[in-house]
């Protein structure tokens, strides 16, 4: 079904019948991607007066408790909650679902020992493209980012800059298929994220960080409508689902 919306000043034509789920699911295993130095997630059956309620156990219905964490075991979305003392909850801060997207490519700049993406890479990726949300695709891209164990790895980072950058071009959704913005080890200083959230300023509060994507090599960069759908956690983060819709020109 083709759909005609007004979105902000704009008509948009999107297909609705094309969905394309830029999240990564949650297994109850070591399969699952994995950071931040923890054990992968578990899906189990929940065990009540000795009895195990599963199906296959002779329950009649199945009632699994699932054990993880939203930052460390897949696509999840968080707010300026994530670094402040103060408590930001995604599920009350993130009001509006739907933004204009702009999916870019990214090959990272090898950077002294690391690998990062700078403010000149966004501005020819970006150009003088007016989002709401921007999404990264980095290279190389490969299906095991979807199972990958990142601690220890000192993944692609953002520079400082980049963000600023984005911040100024009036982002206000970014994400990313990667564990983090910012470095792996880096003194706690979260340069990037504190960017983003102008936290020694005028809080973005309404701002998000969407990590641990997977953006298909079938998605074209280009312009797209986002749907960024979470889980109602009164948390800092949530499991998320972003879905993007190819804008029809």
């Amino acid at each position: 079904m083709i759909a005609t919306i007004q979105y902000n000043s704009k008509k948009l034509k999107i297909d609705l019948n094309q969905p394309l789920d830029i999240s990564i699911p949650l297994k109850g295993d070591k399969s699952n991607v994995n950071v931040w130095y923890i054990d992968h997630p578990t899906i189990e059956p929940e065990v009540v007066d000795g009895n195990t309620i599963s199906v296959a156990k002779g329950a009649s219905v199945d009632f699994n408790t699932i054990n993880f964490n939203p930052h460390a075991h897949g696509t999840h979305t968080e707010t300026v909650g994530h670094i402040s003392e103060k408590k930001y909850s995604i599920n009350k801060h993130l009001k509006q679902f739907f933004f204009l997207a702009e999916v870019i490519t990214v090959a990272p700049e090898v950077f002294m020992k690391d690998k990062i993406i700078s403010e000149k890479q966004l501005k020819f990726a970006i150009g003088n493209k007016k989002r709401d949300a921007i999404v990264i695709r980095t290279m190389p891209n490969t299906k095991d980012k979807k199972s990958k164990k990142y601690s220890h790895t000192n993944w692609t980072y953002f520079k400082e800059d980049a963000i600023k950058y984005l911040v100024r071009k009036g982002v206000k959704h970014l994400l990313v298929d990667l564990p983090s913005i910012d470095r792996e080890e880096d003194g706690g200083e979260l340069r990037a994220h504190k960017a983003f959230w102008n936290f020694d300023g005028n809080l973005r509060k309404d701002a998000t960080i969407t990590e641990l994507i997977y953006v298909s090599n079938k998605i074209e960069d280009g312009c797209y409508l986002l749907n960024l759908q979470i889980a109602p956690f009164e948390n800092d983060a949530s499991p998320s689902k972003p879905i993007l819709y190819k804008v029809i020109e």
